[in-house]
């Protein structure tokens, strides 16, 4: 039986928000649109109180910016970024070209193409994310991407010089200090000073995921992206002080960050709260993570794996942490997450940092039909076709049946010339 002892808040709740965000969004877009450069400085100026004379930061400024960094913070975005290049590279190498002879003179085949141009948004505010540097710019980059330009904003008017180091050290092309909705825009849809690019990618407030929303099919776009989440799942094996720790740990993202607790162990589940609130008292993200776990948390008791494994498929949860006697059942059997993160031993920030996988996954039940970002989100993967005259005569005749059936004469007519100029049976 599966039991909620405690739920999050319901989707209606959020609704009158998401609406006045959409609504706040699309005319800022409009007037990035109209205006430009002008535009994207008004707005910089009304949210970060940013204005100088170019948001391009020069060589020079990014160099210093670097060089003002301790050797062990530059040792440390390192050591992370080469473990993100490392595993994207083997997913690179994983994608190959095929050609193959379907038929006697009929050769198909596909190539895997880069992108010609990538803009990365990585988020500031109360989080400077250094680590979305490395999961958007460099991956683009091993993915062989030639443009990558990169957004970030101030942090009360000061340049965040790690996550500038981190976007120079990734491979940036271009480097911008400018935040929000109007980065978003500048990228997509291009200033005077600011050539746009074909993608977007990187996680970002309410309004920032809504931007990349509606600029989708103007540009690509990574993923739909909402606030992070996080599902726990736990049996006997593990404990309640962990669970606690590691929902808080993702809940201290923001105040709509949905953190779930599934179990089969009742200790856990009904000592969890007051584990929670004891941790509370001494975290520094507290005034942020007990709203998102007053709101949005939830504890859910089952009594079998296989209750377990189905709600978290349902769930569809972006993080998904299996600490269990055998966590391997669940990562062979689960279908519908974003990463996956077996065993007590690693954890949602390793993943978020350093241990080399994407931190940028799916939300809102999107992990449904998509995984996260990857190399394979910068390539298209394009087919091509050629056809030597006998078999174009043979696959002709096929073809002009076919589109009889479906009354497109011009379709029917391109197969037939060719079943006459290179020998059909009817030539």
């Amino acid at each position: 039986m599966i039991r909620y002892l405690k739920k999050g808040a319901e989707a209606a709740e959020t609704a009158e928000y998401d609406r006045k965000v959409r609504q706040t969004v699309e005319g800022l877009l409009a007037d990035v649109e109209a205006r430009g450069d002008t535009a994207v400085r008004e707005l910089s100026e009304k949210f970060d109180k940013w204005s100088p004379e170019s948001f391009r930061l020069s060589a020079a400024q990014i160099q210093e910016l670097v060089d003002s960094l301790p050797a062990q913070v530059i040792e440390d975005i390192k050591f992370a970024q080469a473990q993100i290049r490392r595993f994207a590279e083997v997913q690179r190498a994983s994608m190959q070209d095929v050609e193959v002879e379907t038929l006697p003179g009929v050769t198909l085949g596909h190539k895997h193409i880069p992108v010609e141009s990538v803009g990365c948004y990585i988020p500031g505010g109360r989080y400077p994310m250094v680590a979305s540097a490395h999961m958007s710019v460099l991956t683009a980059k091993v993915a062989g991407v030639p443009r990558v330009i990169a957004c970030t904003p101030p942090l009360n008017g000061v340049a965040p010089a790690a996550t500038v180091a981190a976007m120079f050290l990734a491979g940036a092309d271009e480097i911008y200090l400018l935040g929000g909705i109007q980065a978003v825009a500048a990228m997509a849809i291009g200033t005077e000073t600011i050539k746009p690019v074909d993608m977007l990618v990187g996680p970002g407030n309410a309004f920032v995921a809504e931007a990349k929303r509606q600029l989708y099919g103007r540009v690509g776009i990574d993923l739909f992206a909402g606030p992070t989440e996080t599902l726990i799942i736990a049996d006997d094996t593990s404990d309640v002080e962990i669970c606690a720790t590691d929902l808080l740990g993702q809940a201290e993202h923001g105040p709509t960050s949905p953190a779930v607790l599934l179990t089969t162990s009742k200790k856990i589940a009904e000592g969890i709260e007051a584990e929670i609130q004891r941790q509370l008292k001494t975290l520094p993200t507290a005034d942020v993570a007990s709203v998102a776990w007053r709101d949005h948390g939830q504890v859910i008791l089952c009594d079998t794996d296989e209750e377990l494994l189905q709600v978290a498929d349902d769930i569809a949860s972006e993080h998904v942490q299996v600490m269990t006697r055998d966590p391997r059942w669940f990562r062979d059997r689960m279908r519908n997450y974003g990463a996956l993160f077996l065993g007590a031993e690693t954890n949602v920030a390793y993943g978020d940092k350093v241990i080399g996988t994407n931190h940028t996954l799916p939300t809102k039940k999107a992990a449904r039909y998509t995984g996260g970002l990857w190399v394979g989100k910068f390539i298209k993967t394009c087919t091509w076709q050629e056809v030597k005259p006998e078999a174009s005569a043979m696959v002709g005749e096929y073809c002009s049946r076919l589109c009889a059936i479906e009354n497109f004469a011009g379709h029917q007519a391109q197969a037939d010339i060719r079943v006459r100029r290179y020998g059909g049976k009817n030539a």
